[in-house]
Order: C-alpha cells, then structure tokens, then sequence
C-alpha cells in the first residue's frame, strides 16, 4: 500500500492522525460500581467466548460487552449455505439473550473512541469506563492499494461486488448465485494475511460445482496473488477445468468496478460480475486508539500490535486484543490463523489472562489450537480437516506443526464441530 493511500483512510468518520476532540462530556452508559469492570467490544467468537469465561472464572467482575448488532452471525459453514448444500449455522441468535443466559451485561451500541489515558470507552450513546478492555472487532478491509483516495469507488466495489469476509455480506452474495446467468465471474484473492486462508478456495470450487450443476454458461476467474493452495490446485484442474480460471501470480494493481475491469501486472481483465477480495487490516478502533504494529521502516503493518504470550497491547497492559485483527506472534510463523476456532481460543486466554490479574496472580503462560474444516469437492463429497498445533521452544519463540487430514466420505463432522464450538459462548438452551 503506497504512503498516500495509508494517510488517507479514514476511521470513525475522522482521519487518521486527526486530533480527537471531545466536546461536551458525554454521560456515562453504566453508572460506577465498586466491582472492577472488564469491557469487551465486538461479539464475535473471540468477544462472546471471552464474556462467558470471565463470567465463570472471576465473578466478582463486572463483564460489559459492547456490540452494534441486534443479532449473532457467523461465517463457518457459508460457502455450503451460499450453493444450498446446509444450513447456515450460527444465524439468529439474539446477543440479548446470549447476555442473559451468561450473566454478563450488553449495551447495544457502536464504539467509536477508545481513550486509554482515562481508560473509557465512547460510544454514540454515551460512554462506559474500564478497568480492563478486550479489543474483538475482527477486520476492515483496505481498498487503497486499488482506489487511491478514491473512497467512492471503494465504497462502489464493496456494495455491488462484495468480498464476502463479513457476514453481512453473505445474503447479497447468494442472491448474486441465483440472478448470474453466464460470463465471467471474478474472485480475487487477497494478499496474505487474511481472514481464514482457505475460505476463497473453498469458495471458488463451490461456485464453480453450482455453475456446472445449474448449465450456467460462466466461468470463475480466480485472480490469485500467490501459487494458490496445493490441494485445490489439482480440484481446479481435474474436475473443474472448463469452469474454472486459475491466474496464479496475478498481482491485481488497479481495479475499474464502474467498467468492470481488472489491471494485473500482465494483463487487464473484464468481468461481468464476481467477489472483489481487498488486503485486510485489523478493524478502526485498533488504529483510533494507537494500537497498530510497526515495522522497522516505522510503517504501520495494518495488525495489531500485541504480546504474543499474554495478548495484551505492547504498550497497555489493561488492553487485550483477539481475533482477526492480531498482527505477529512469532518469528517463524507470523500470524495464528484468522478464523473463528482461533478466536474462541484467544478467548479463553484471555479470560484467564484477566481472571488472575484481578485474584493478584498472572496464570501459566498458555497457547492456542487450530481447527479448520474445509471443502474440497462437492460431487463427491470431500473434506480436509486442517489442525495447526503451537508450543514454545527452548528459547521461547513460538512454533507452529500442520497436520492435514483429507476425508473422502464425511459424515456431518463440520458441522458437529460447529456445534460444540457454538455452545461454548452462545446461550444454553
């Protein structure tokens, strides 16, 4: 992303490096209490996984969560959803309830300010202080590398060509599936890091069975910065050969959403519809509160900046931040997988992160696991099921192992998997 583009975005309505002004005081949501407080922002896997467990592991906490949405949703399991293949999990349950059935406390609302000096939270609704704040509001996308400063085009090509790595999106994309009569349908795959790495492969074979299945007269056009994923690669090639284009090594450099065209570094594409996949960063609040790495050129990397051990800021020990938008934890590796198995995991961590500090003793240093289940093929049915595994080495970095297991014949274990994994942090019952 060139110099330009990072001054430009804008966060919360302001832009990045503008002064804050507060103004009048905002009234405070909750009135003080003599428990200390923990606020969580975002009730994603990460934020709702957190709540529950500092419910049961510190009680005597006061457990706020912070979320603008009504209702609960997620993206596990879409891409069956999106070509009719199951149900979408997860949808439709109402963060009310979630609070209740835990015991914690919600304000619906949409955070706009965190101010770490006087350790608050602001919202459109007021304001609500801290003692300790869980930062779980997942990603953004970043659409300079594309538009510049043109933030209409931006704003353009996220309605009419969404990238579907956010769960709102998922209802315009499947009516997208239904109304594609033929032609050439994009995917561009963002550059790394992004959430769940494998989601657009899995994607893109899902399309493409729907179009062989439906006679759509289409193509999918995978516009891959990278060497793609092995094994899809072979899926592509072998079974889905006249509906599927793989451009792998084809750095998009500028996108035309008005007139349908996409630049690479070798050629320039059209495409009468598709899925418009950006660089991801972390979500506005890590970059309104200060909170983003830098590399050694002092150049924001787009992720949190955090402990990699204990999750909290570099700079801000009452500050934790989870889920997608965690930047580097390790030398060899780089970032733990974006996904929502991650998230719930980071959760916990940071639960009892947060549960010994308040009991005066700091827990033994824990890592997470990964679980990722994946499609390959749709006729016949074939699954991968992707577990990454961390330890710490001798000199204490943190490593990562990979094991792949490929299941021709599954029998339902992703969604069992989803089910366990929902009953963690959504309500009982």
């Amino acid at each position: 992303m060139g110099q330009k583009g990072r001054r430009h975005f804008l966060v919360a309505g302001l832009a990045l490096g503008s002064t804050w002004i507060a103004g009048p005081s905002l009234a405070e949501l909750l009135p003080s209490s003599r428990a200390r407080r923990v606020v969580i922002v975002g009730g994603g896997w990460g934020g709702l996984t957190a709540a529950r467990h500092l419910r049961l592991m510190a009680p005597e906490l006061e457990i706020v969560l912070i979320e603008r949405s009504p209702t609960f949703r997620s993206l596990p399991l879409s891409n069956k959803w999106l070509v009719g293949l199951g149900q979408e999990s997860g949808r439709g349950h109402d963060y009310a309830t979630i609070a209740r059935s835990h015991g914690y406390l919600l304000v619906r609302a949409d955070a706009t300010v965190i101010d770490r000096e006087l350790r608050r939270v602001i919202t459109e609704k007021g304001s609500i202080d801290y003692d300790w704040l869980i930062l779980a509001v997942g990603i953004r996308y970043d659409y300079a590398a594309w538009f510049g400063d043109d933030h209409q085009a931006a704003k353009y090509a996220r309605r009419s060509y969404p990238a579907g790595f956010i769960a709102d999106e998922l209802d315009l994309l499947k009516q997208k599936l239904l109304d594609f009569k033929g032609g050439n349908f994009v995917m561009t795959i963002p550059p790394s890091p992004y959430r769940c790495p494998p989601a657009p492969y899995e994607r893109a074979m899902m399309v493409a069975w729907w179009f062989k299945q439906k006679n759509i007269k289409g193509k999918v056009v995978i516009v891959d910065p990278g060497p793609g994923m092995q094994v899809f690669n072979s899926v592509f090639a072998d079974r889905y050969e006249k509906q599927i284009v793989h451009l792998t090594h084809a750095k998009v450099t500028a996108v035309d959403p008005f007139r349908k065209i996409i630049a690479t570094e070798f050629d320039d594409l059209r495409f009468d519809d598709g899925m418009l996949m950006p660089a991801q960063q972390a979500g506005d609040l890590v970059w309104q509160a200060g909170l983003v790495e830098r590399g050694s050129d002092g150049e924001p990397s787009g992720w949190a900046a955090l402990d990699p051990v204990r999750l909290h800021a570099i700079d801000d020990e009452r500050v934790f931040l989870i889920g997608d938008l965690a930047g580097k934890v390790s030398s060899l590796f780089g970032h733990y997988p974006k996904s929502g198995h991650l998230a719930n995991q980071l959760g916990k961590i940071v639960a009892k992160e947060i549960a010994g500090r308040a009991h005066g003793k700091l827990p033994e240093p824990q890592l997470p696991e990964s679980v990722c289940h994946v499609y390959t093929d749709v006729a016949p049915m074939e699954r991968v099921r992707i577990d990454a595994n961390y330890r710490f080495r001798g000199d204490g970095v943190i490593s990562q192992s990979v094991r792949q297991v490929v299941d021709p014949q599954p029998r339902g274990e992703d969604v069992d998997w989803a089910s366990s994994m929902y009953a963690d942090f959504l309500a009982q019952g």
